[in-house]
């Protein structure tokens, strides 16, 4: 029996550790279309960008694990093919490998920019570990910085930078950054994190076009305003990497649509990680989310799937971000809309709070910001679906576990 992962990433890896883990003895075949091993994405934005985390630590496992455990790992290879019928996969290099389960881990990649210039060097992206190295090259003191999105990425790549002494313009078509994600309260917090460090922003502002010989050295916004370049970084958005679902035929929206057992519309093809759009009890939606959590558990649930084991049905969305002295984390579900009220305890002046998203009296999603051991007391609040008095929610001086 041959069960293949496509995606070689953090939700890939630990789904083919997991398969040995609980006792799969068949074989296993793990595809990446990066020459890299598996690594972890978070420190691409936050350790590695300032230096604190060395290089060989952001692998999954060590380079012996894969051929010790008897996983196959093949770089640099791309799949081009999924035969449903026939159960096999064909690579770019006209490989092909049959399949009894297909665990798609294929994750996201960056939104390309279509303005003028934007093919300049100097024009980045982060997503991939060679990424993370040409922006880190980048990042000198003195150079002149300008981030294209005022997003999780693009502000972690901000702190990144003043950290280390590059001038920051951040160009947002929003008025505040993170302000579809946080809501106006929440956002300006970040904006004035950011601000207080150094960081100029340009809200509202469009973009018209990249200037430079054959090196970006201006950006130039819509209302007539140019800014000084030595380097661009763009960060506005992922899209999942579902083409080879597309052309599989499988149900695709939003990624690939996947139950809360993370099976795909053929019951032999399973997806997780930031490809996959999963079926959220909890929530009674489909939810996408492009974190690192979600790598890190939806690979394992998804093998767990793969051998008839039972999946957890409530694990909440969660996600960290670092920036200068403000660490948060964040559990839970609430788009746009879904809320209808903020609720804030402890000093927001201060930086120093949790914040919940509330409907009906019931928690949605919870923030808490430099205020530590209350994840778990925040998401048994989402889990409950219960209706909790918000005066006792905002009361900093009531423990949140007694709400």
């Amino acid at each position: 029996m041959r069960h293949v992962i496509i995606g070689a990433g953090l939700a890939g890896a630990k789904a083919a550790q997991t398969l040995r883990d609980e006792g799969f003895d068949g074989d296993i075949t793990l595809i990446g279309a990066e020459p890299e091993l598996p690594y972890e994405r978070p420190p691409l934005s936050k350790g590695l960008l300032l230096g604190a985390t060395p290089r060989d630590q952001v692998y999954v496992h060590q380079p012996d694990w894969y051929a010790e455990s008897s996983v196959e790992i093949r770089t640099a290879t791309t799949v081009v093919d999924i035969d449903r019928t026939a159960h096999r996969i064909t690579t770019d290099a006209g490989d092909v490998l049959p399949y009894d389960k297909l665990l798609l881990a294929t994750g996201s990649s960056p939104r390309r920019l279509a303005v003028p210039g934007a093919d300049l060097d100097g024009v980045l992206y982060l997503r991939t570990l060679a990424d993370s190295d040409r922006v880190s090259g980048a990042l000198r003191d003195g150079v002149h910085v300008v981030i294209v999105g005022a997003g999780w990425i693009g502000l972690e790549i901000a702190a990144a930078a003043r950290t280390r002494g590059a001038h920051v313009t951040v160009v947002e078509t929003a008025s505040l950054p993170l302000l579809g994600v946080l809501g106006p309260d929440l956002a300006q917090v970040f904006a004035d994190l950011h601000r207080d460090h150094g960081v100029s922003f340009r809200f509202g502002a469009q973009l018209s076009r990249f200037d430079g010989d054959t090196a970006v050295r201006t950006v130039s916004l819509a209302d007539g305003i140019d800014l000084p370049a030595d380097v661009v970084i763009v960060g506005v958005g992922a899209r999942p990497n579902d083409d080879l679902a597309v052309r599989a035929g499988l149900d695709v929206g939003n990624g690939v649509v996947v139950d809360s057992q993370h099976r795909t519309s053929d019951p032999d093809i399973f997806a997780a990680g930031d490809v996959a759009c999963a079926f959220h009890p909890t929530f009674r939606r489909h939810i996408r989310t492009e974190h690192w959590a979600n790598a890190l558990d939806g690979g394992p649930e998804a093998a767990r799937a793969m051998l008839g084991l039972p999946v957890p049905p409530d694990r909440l969305p969660f996600f960290f971000t670092d920036q200068y002295d403000l660490g948060a984390e964040y559990a839970g579900f609430a788009a746009p809309g879904d809320a209808d009220r903020l609720v804030f305890r402890g000093d927001r002046a201060g930086r120093e709070f949790v914040a919940f998203w509330t409907r009906d009296g019931r928690v949605l999603a919870g923030m808490n910001v430099n205020v530590w051991d209350v994840s778990d007391d925040i998401q048994r609040l989402i889990r409950t679906r219960k209706p909790v008095g918000l005066g006792m929610l905002a009361d900093d001086e009531v423990p949140l576990s007694e709400v």
